[in-house]
């Protein structure tokens, strides 16, 4: 890496510290941009990275609520609007004790290059709140999404900023942070999406990112004459993004074995049929419960609990083909990457964002195997909102047929420019250099035009 780069991530940590999972966003995606320099002179005299690493605007606020018992409770609101180069501000709402500043700058600088990719005209953003939304009831969580709104309304819009949901924020929450948005601005727009079916909301989109992401991989296994027919693979989380990624695989005659959340992962080696992902979204979207009772409904099922005082996660040691980490940022860390490498996994796919550490990315990278980053893979998400938005623009609703090829194709698209911009580079095969780099130069290009702003 070059001692330009070298000196933007030395100022990025001084400005932003204890942000660690910031500053390996940026120190991923110049590392791979350090290739396109040479060929474009230009970007340096701009200061296009310089510009590129700050966000254009970082909001934070509070946000007050009462429980059900009348308590007062205050937590912390953030959006992070990162870059409005090529379009509005896109990017999802994260509910979760974990959320702080540094989190959602590095998901809304992952968000700049996974929109870019989409070849859709959508900006990068992200926010959230450290509320957690686990155990509380319905009138609670809606209480705490109208106090967030009446702050976040101030700074969003259809041409502005257009937030989704993310971990902690499902369709319930869409529908509240939707409702108190039109009843303070009094209109009825295109201002949320991962909307409700019945106002406003596209088909397709839940299943979106999960679908997205299988596609993905089945165009890198196509590139080796290969496909997901016959399959074994590891799936992470329990979530949306989880459950349609099992959904997909077994469509395209894969088998999933595994499933997760924090607590635990359950390991089925007779695999994850409709029936039993039928029973995990009734236990996960509707009564809220463990991933841990899965194992007493199917008894052949082994549960695993989590231990956090280990350095690897026991999900990522099963003999398989294909993993799909599809829970949360660093999940996979180097000591089980080389556990997916040891038990002959040939393929990862991440529908999460940055689900793989620093150490983790290299053993995939030197290994050779089929490794799809992120900000490509878990694209469709956020393809399909672009989509939602295109349709309430013009008031009309697409099948469910026609939205699900527009994603196959977009996920093509994205693979396509993955695999040309690492060819035209020096770094054939790489994915993560192709998607950085592809999502980078459309973004550097209209920063270029648009003068110094």
């Amino acid at each position: 890496m070059n001692a330009y780069i070298e000196e933007i991530l030395e100022t990025v940590k001084t400005k932003n510290p204890s942000e660690p999972e910031y500053h390996q966003a940026i120190h991923e995606v110049l590392e791979s941009v350090s290739l396109v320099l040479e060929q474009h002179p230009e970007y340096l005299e701009a200061k296009i990275l310089e510009r590129l690493v700050e966000p254009e605007r970082a909001i934070l606020f509070r946000i007050p609520w009462v429980d059900d018992q009348g308590a007062v409770h205050v937590n912390r609101g953030f959006r992070i609007e990162m870059n409005s180069a090529i379009g509005p501000y896109k990017g999802g709402l994260r509910f979760h004790a974990s959320v702080n500043l540094g989190i959602l700058k590095f998901l809304a600088f992952e968000q700049v290059f996974k929109n870019s990719l989409t070849t859709l005209p959508l900006g990068g953003g992200k926010g959230g709140s450290d509320f957690d939304p686990k155990g509380k009831s319905d009138a609670e969580v809606m209480r705490f999404c109208q106090s967030f709104m009446t702050e976040l309304c101030r700074h969003i819009g259809p041409n502005t900023d257009v937030p989704a949901g993310d971990i902690g924020v499902g369709a319930r929450e869409i529908g509240f942070l939707f409702g108190q948005y039109k009843r303070i601005r009094n209109e009825f727009t295109g201002v949320l999406t991962g909307k409700g079916l019945n106002w406003g909301g596209s088909l397709i989109r839940p299943e979106a990112t999960g679908y997205g992401s299988v596609y993905f991989a089945a165009e890198m296994l196509a590139t080796r004459g290969d496909s997901l027919e016959g399959k074994s693979c590891i799936v992470s989380g329990s979530g949306n993004v989880a459950q349609y990624t099992v959904q997909k695989i077994t469509q395209l005659g894969g088998t999933a074995l595994t499933m997760s959340d924090s607590n635990g992962h359950i390991f089925d080696p007779e695999g994850i049929d409709e029936d039993k992902l039928q029973f995990v979204m009734a236990l996960k979207n509707q009564r809220r419960g463990r991933i841990e009772e899965y194992a007493e409904a199917y008894p052949d099922t082994i549960y695993t609990p989590t231990d956090y005082s280990e350095d690897s996660n026991p999900i990522w040691d099963h003999k398989a083909d294909c993993a799909f980490p599809s829970a949360t940022q660093n999940e996979i860390s180097g000591k089980d990457a080389e556990n997916l490498l040891k038990n002959g996994v040939f393929l990862v796919c991440e529908g999460a964002n940055m689900p793989t550490s620093p150490e983790g990315t290299h053993l995939f990278l030197d290994s050779s195997i089929l490794y799809g980053p992120g900000k490509a893979a878990n694209a469709g998400g956020v393809a399909v909102s672009g989509l939602e938005m295109a349709q309430n623009s013009m008031r009309f609703s697409w099948s469910r047929e026609e939205v699900d090829h527009r994603l196959r194709q977009i996920m093509k698209n994205i693979h396509t420019s993955c695999v040309e911009a690492a060819d035209r580079y020096g770094s054939k095969g790489n994915y993560v250099n192709g998607a950085n780099i592809a999502g980078f130069i459309k973004v550097a290009d209209a920063m270029m035009d648009q003068g110094v702003v």
